[in-house]
């Protein structure tokens, strides 16, 4: 029953993330074509582009580091055991929730510093803190799933293998 609701909020983050992709996209494609056809500039565009797609890299972070789907060099991974496998990913796994958690650590430190110093849009004077803070709950997000992840190849690697995206868990 617990698993239930943990793949209930994976799949959620993973959703968030899905809805961060659409609004880049969306915001590339308005201020593309605003541009082409009507020689208009949506205010502080560029702005939003950067903030959101920080935003959508750090909750894309938690998605593909849950899943395992991220860039992976498995050279040595394929040519050993089942058993050496096993322990190869707990270890890539223990390292990613460690460089994860410090880089957490270090952005929720320039979410405050960008808030302290008020630092706002170009043209519509929003507080770019804001956009900051999403992005560090999308990279919080992760060092959740990292650990969740780490917990199942431990101790259930059998609640990895029946997702079809993740690598098989020997």
């Amino acid at each position: 029953m617990p698993s239930k609701y943990m793949d209930r909020f994976i799949d959620s983050i993973e959703w968030i993330a899905a809805f961060f992709v659409g609004i880049v996209a969306l915001d590339v494609f308005i201020s593309v074509m605003l541009r082409y056809f009507f020689s208009i500039q949506i205010p502080d565009a560029y702005d939003f582009g950067q903030l959101l797609l920080g935003i959508l890299i750090f909750w894309g972070i938690a998605a593909t580091s849950y899943r395992g789907t991220h860039i992976t060099v498995d050279l040595i991974w394929a040519n050993v055991g089942p058993r050496y496998q096993r322990m190869i990913d707990v270890f890539a796994t223990l390292v990613l929730l460690f460089v994860v958690a410090v880089q957490t650590y270090t952005l929720f430190d320039k979410v405050v510093s960008t808030r302290d110093a008020n630092l706002l849009t170009f043209d519509l004077r929003i507080p770019v803190w804001r956009f900051y803070a999403l992005a560090w709950i999308g990279d919080l997000a992760a060092v959740l799933l990292i650990a969740v992840r780490t917990y199942r190849l431990v101790f259930h690697p059998e609640l990895l293998q029946r997702d079809p995206l993740i690598r098989p868990v020997e």
